[in-house]
């Protein structure tokens, strides 16, 4: 009987046949290669957007929920921004072969790292056709072959971008099978993918918990973990209560379906009368819920969209136009809320006291923390990494917004002279 290589096992073999080649392929053909995918990506609007159009009437019509089919839909505006993210990551750096910590030790050979590829890095994700690009492009800079399965719900959607993708690297003369789009929408296809340690040298999920633990759970090959976020604003005592109302609002309602978005508000009893109402009026005018704390309550009582929260309304990840508020005695008893419910992924506090801000970076055990700033901003792009292939939240050798210098791997390298070691 004749056993044929699946559609799994022969895109990872070529995967690893490209990563050799794309090790030593130079900046000026990878840098080309994003180049001509950011122009096809404008210029190839209209097939993907007809292929997203069909992927968002199906998704619909299953019943995907909101948040998910936010994530989903695609316009011009934001394949005009994938597009800029792309040209991004061709004007950085090139990581590959940068010599980092030399030294020269006291017989006189000089030692120290050298920057290079992953190899093959996979990736399983769910709704966001932008992570095919993301992903790929990323990989691509930093010299290692990808192979990425995209959710069913953009399948339509990642076909047509993966055409796009193959077109550019062609053009560039690029390595073929560099970048490697599984097609099949079987969930068996992920499991498969997980078992190719032979040929896959990191792994990435990207999307909710359950996809997320099932990777981790069943990858023969180093995980990279992130995407997961519950993430909190802090009003301390010292705060500017217009900067507090800004950055709250923004941090929940500017985009309320991605990760970095605001879960929770935690609020300095001294300043919750004059703060809550504030605020409460601007996330309503946004039709956003309030989830209260009795304090919190007492104070929003028979305001709209403001309800008596549950033992469940914290540590909960909303996606969706609610918040959790709770209200705090101290600065310690906030970054006590913190520690318990936070997710590790993006926490904030507002202050004007440069002391408890410092004391806030130094304590909280966070990714990105931050000091009046909205937690919209955790993104490879708006930290001028072009883009990322995750927002890491475990304490790997990678942490927040993964860019290009965070998926290269190094080799030691040793300079000598004739060198021999003494017996």
């Amino acid at each position: 009987m004749t056993i044929t290589a699946s559609e799994v096992e022969l895109k990872a073999q070529a995967a690893k046949r490209a990563a050799r080649r794309l090790a030593t392929v130079s900046s000026q053909v990878k840098n080309d290669a994003l180049n001509r995918l950011a122009d096809g990506l404008v210029a190839g609007q209209s097939a993907i957007l007809d292929a997203n159009r069909q992927d968002v009437e199906r998704s619909k019509a299953d019943g995907l929920s909101a948040y998910k089919l936010d994530r989903l839909a695609l316009d011009e505006d934001r394949i005009a921004a994938i597009a800029k993210d792309v040209r991004n990551v061709a004007s950085l750096p090139d990581p590959v072969g940068e010599m980092i910590e030399m030294k020269t030790l006291p017989n006189g050979m000089q030692v120290g790292k050298m920057r290079v590829p992953f190899g093959v890095i996979g990736a399983v994700y769910e709704n966001r056709p932008n992570v095919t690009v993301d992903i790929a492009s990323l990989c691509l800079k930093a010299g290692s072959a990808s192979i990425l399965r995209g959710g069913k719900e953009a399948l339509q959607s990642n076909q047509a971008i993966g055409r796009l993708i193959d077109r550019a690297l062609a053009d560039a003369g690029a390595p073929e099978g560099a970048v490697q789009i599984i097609e099949s929408s079987d969930r068996a296809a992920v499991a498969e993918l997980l078992q190719m340690k032979e040929y896959i040298d990191l792994v990435v999920p990207r999307g909710g918990e359950d996809l997320i633990r099932f990777v981790e759970a069943n990858a023969t090959m180093p995980v990279l973990i992130g995407g997961i976020g519950v993430c909190h604003t802090y009003v301390d005592k010292d705060a500017d209560l217009q900067k507090a109302v800004d950055i709250v609002v923004n941090a929940k309602t500017r985009r309320y379906s991605i990760c970095n978005a605001l879960d929770t508000v935690i609020v300095h009893a001294d300043v919750a009368r004059a703060f809550l109402p504030k605020v409460q009026t601007a996330l309503a005018e946004k039709q956003c819920e309030l989830r209260c704390d009795e304090r919190s309550f007492e104070i929003l009582e028979g305001r709209g969209g403001v309800t008596r929260s549950t033992g469940e309304d914290y540590g909960k990840e909303w996606l969706s136009l609610i918040a959790s508020v709770a209200v705090v005695d101290s600065y310690e008893d906030a970054t006590d809320f913190i520690y318990r419910y936070s997710s590790g992924h993006s926490d904030a506090i507002v202050t004007e006291n440069y002391t408890t801000a410092m004391q806030f970076l130094r304590e909280v055990d966070t990714a990105v923390c931050y000091v009046n700033a909205s937690t919209q901003f955790t993104d490879g792009a708006q930290f001028g990494m072009g883009a990322e292939i995750i927002d890491a939240t475990q304490k790997f050798h990678a942490r927040g917004p993964v860019g290009l210098r965070e998926i290269c791997t190094y080799k030691w390298i040793v300079f000598g002279n004739g060198d021999v070691r003494p017996a």
